[in-house]
């Protein structure tokens, strides 16, 4: 019986793979066909209107009453005619370099982007002509999507067959966004250069061409560099293209750049620095083509009396250090303030410095972090010790010379007060308590989680012991600084700061529509000895500039040679933030907080707050009140002097159980005041702090403490010994005051 063979057929590599592409096209091809259908059935119509304008977004304020508009407002059309050729090859020969010979899309351009994009797995590469350019900006949104980028090829198109390649290009020089608020050539050329399109010359109109692509970014007004750079490429597309040539490019390239600021500043744009913060929020959200011709309806938290209050305070050139010297004439210092509403996190008044020159320029207000000095011991020491550790305003830390690791803090004034409440540590503002407390009682952990959770983010591991003092990394902004005060303000409630309530369309669909987040941070009886605290700052410690005859409660800020002032205070009604210094930090050594950013302070709520009633903070239930011995902290025992009661307030449950246990009678030599030996005639039993004075003469109740040190005065040779006893040695235990000296308790510490 035969065998039958079973012959196997060879794979043909070739045949597969031209099975696999043409399932690949045929499926490609059907996803592609759906996708272009569904592009094109929701395409809007081409409006030659909407091609030709747009509409200005209208700020309210609070009261929903029209502030201003930003946006087209800015823009002044041209007609082709008048824009010369060098201005129009710029654009052309960074933008669209085939634009005269292609019919509203470019294939090369396209399949240059679709591999650029499938290469990073992204959509961000464009390939977009001129004529597309202005669909999208006129009509679609500005999304990276295939679906909007079918939808403007397909309306590109059919505005070539409707338009001239002039009347396009006159369009988009007239429609497109080049920064600074100015839509159009001839807008741009008026903010940047104060002059007239016809006017610009070749290194001005290739600033100006650079700018369509990053019009923030390439801003010569926000970075020149950068804008520079941009014009170089602009200059050198326009060689490339045969617009001019390789030395014209060189000599543009080696002009300066010399640019119109006042002019910006003396157009209709009030409370500038307020207008600015939302622009920029609104432009993160939706775009810069929405925001600047989209019509929208922005509702803010703005009061304007306020806001124009705080610009008239921070433009006060009393209310300033003196300008010093510069090379360039003479240098200001600068300033911001913030003003909000701690119930509700509204921010009523923004302002970001002394001038106003451009749109949108830099905003100290909510852009410039700076060390915080001594306003930031609330939040880092006294607030965190009162909430997790159960202290209170009379509670008592040893103001003593201390040291950890290398660093020493220093009191500004130079004295050591000895043992201290903490109401009179923070009243006086002394350095050494406020490390003392954040170190000893509190813990960096702590702390931190503190400050978290009033919005001031800190990493441990770049920090130390003199972030007690404001020694920070990054700094902290003033709009920071009036959010975290406001949960003080607030009865321990965070609310996340806020300047916009709420964006509509043209067409009344709402888009945003802003509840203010927030949160229980600390306990109400917490935030009201805070609170209580600050106040005695203000009434008879470092913020006395502050006051305005109602309850304030406030703490100033003074950084090393004065580089950084603040004050940051607040009524039941209002907190405001307020920073002065260089922009550069440099010293201001007759400044301090207490008084230059006072005075601002003072002149903002004074104003804002004559026609509101008087009224005190609210007592939170759960604050009593107690008497306590002003030394240990504790309640007062038998030997307490009458000068060391205190009568302060306390949260609930942290009132002291034990007695003092610091006053107490020691025996010394009546001569020397030291520890008696056996060669004292006379000795003599005080009332003493069982605590030693070890620390330094330069304590300033050294002389209440019991001393550490026998006595020097008598000895052999010198006098009798007062009683038997070895020659040149003390009698066994003579060196010890009667009863052991005391060790102070962590202040406040219960049995």
């Amino acid at each position: 019986m035969s065998k039958k063979r079973r012959v196997k057929r060879k794979l043909n590599i070739f045949r597969l793979a031209i099975l696999l592409l043409l399932l690949v096209v045929l499926i490609g091809g059907g996803i592609s066909i759906g996708l272009v259908f569904a592009s094109v059935k929701d395409m809007p119509a081409l409006s030659p209107e909407m091609l030709e304008s747009g509409a200005s977004t209208m700020v309210y304020d609070k009261d929903g009453k029209l502030v201003t508009q930003i946006g087209i407002s800015n823009s002044v059309p041209v007609d082709i005619k008048d824009v010369p050729e060098h201005v129009k090859n710029a654009f052309l020969s960074i933008e669209d370099p085939s634009f005269r010979k292609h019919h509203g899309i470019s294939i090369r351009g396209i399949a240059r982007a679709a591999v650029k994009d499938i290469i990073s797995r992204s959509r961000g590469e464009g390939g977009s002509t001129i004529t597309q350019q202005l669909v999208r900006i006129s009509m679609l949104t500005p999304e990276k999507t295939w679906k909007r980028k079918i939808q403007e090829a397909v309306l590109a198109i059919q505005v070539e067959r409707r338009y001239t390649k002039d009347e396009i290009l006159e369009m988009y020089l007239n429609n497109t966004y080049l920064g600074e608020g100015a839509y159009g050539i001839q807008a741009a050329s008026q903010t940047y250069f104060a002059k007239t399109v016809d006017k610009l010359n070749l290194e001005e109109a290739a600033l100006l061409g650079g700018l369509p692509q990053a019009p923030s970014a390439y801003s010569p007004f926000r970075d020149p560099q950068a804008a520079k750079s941009r014009r170089n490429d602009v200059l050198d597309s326009m060689v490339k293209n045969k617009c001019i040539t390789a030395k014209e490019a060189e000599e543009a390239k080696g002009k300066e750049l010399v640019l119109e600021t006042k002019e910006v500043a003396s157009r209709q744009y009030p409370y500038p620095y307020f207008l600015d913060y939302i622009t920029d929020q609104l432009v993160e959200e939706y775009g810069e083509s929405e925001v600047f011709k989209g019509g929208l309806k922005v509702y803010t938290t703005m009061d304007t009396e306020v806001q124009l209050i705080a610009e008239t305070a921070m433009a006060r050139t009393a209310n300033f250090p003196a300008s010093k010297p510069d090379e360039n004439g003479m240098l200001q210092p600068e300033g911001a303030a913030v003003v909000l509403d701690p119930a509700t996190g509204y921010i009523q008044a923004l302002v970001g410095g002394r001038e106003h020159t451009q749109k949108r320029q830099w905003n100290r207000a909510v852009q410039t972090a700076r060390q915080p000095g001594s306003a930031f011991k609330p939040i880092i020491a006294y607030g965190p010790a009162i909430e997790y550790q159960g202290m209170g305003p009379a509670s008592v830390v040893d103001d003593i010379p201390v040291s950890y690791g290398s660093y020493e803090p220093r009191n500004y004034d130079g004295r050591y007060r000895g043992l201290i409440t903490l109401r009179t540590a923070i009243t006086n503002s002394i350095n050494v308590a406020a490390v003392k407390i954040m170190v000893d009682y509190v813990g960096m952990e702590n702390a931190i989680k503190f400050a978290s959770n009033l919005g001031i983010n800190l990493d441990a591991s770049t920090h130390g012991a003199s972030m007690a003092l404001g020694g920070l990394d990054k700094g902290v902004t003033p709009l920071q600084m009036a959010s975290a005060y406001g949960a003080f303000a607030n009865m321990g409630t965070y609310i996340e700061p806020t300047a916009i309530l709420k964006v509509e369309k043209t067409d009344g669909v709402v888009l945003e529509q802003t509840i203010p987040k927030q949160r229980q941070v600390m306990k109400a009886t917490t935030a009201y000895l805070v609170t209580d605290m600050l106040k005695s700052a203000v009434e008879s410690g470092t913020g006395t500039g502050a006051q305005i005859g109602r309850p304030v409660a406030g703490k100033t800020g003074t950084t090393d040679e004065g580089k950084d002032l603040w004050f940051v205070g607040y009524t039941p009604e209002l907190v405001t933030a307020v920073w002065i210094g260089y922009d550069q930090p440099t010293a201001m050594p007759q400044a301090f907080g207490g008084t230059y950013p006072t005075r601002v302070w003072q002149e903002i709520m004074s104003r804002a707050l004559s026609d509101v009633p008087v009224r005190n903070f609210s007592m939170p239930s759960g604050i009593v009140t107690s008497t306590v011995d002003g030394k240990s902290g504790l309640l007062p025992g038998p030997l307490t002097p009458g000068d060391s009661l205190v009568t302060d307030l306390f949260a609930e449950g942290t009132v002291p159980t034990a007695t003092d246990n610091v006053h107490g009678y020691v025996e010394v030599c009546a001569a020397s005041g030291q520890l008696p030996t056996s060669y004292c005639p006379d000795r003599v039993i005080k009332p003493l702090i069982r605590l030693p004075y070890n620390v330094s003469s330069i304590v300033e109740d050294y002389k209440l403490r019991t001393p550490t040190e026998s006595c020097t005065m008598h000895g052999p040779g010198k006098t009798a010994p007062g009683t038997p006893g070895k020659t040149g040695e003390d009698t066994p235990g003579s060196q010890k005051p009667t009863d052991k000296p005391g060790i102070i308790p962590k202040p406040g510490q219960r049995e």
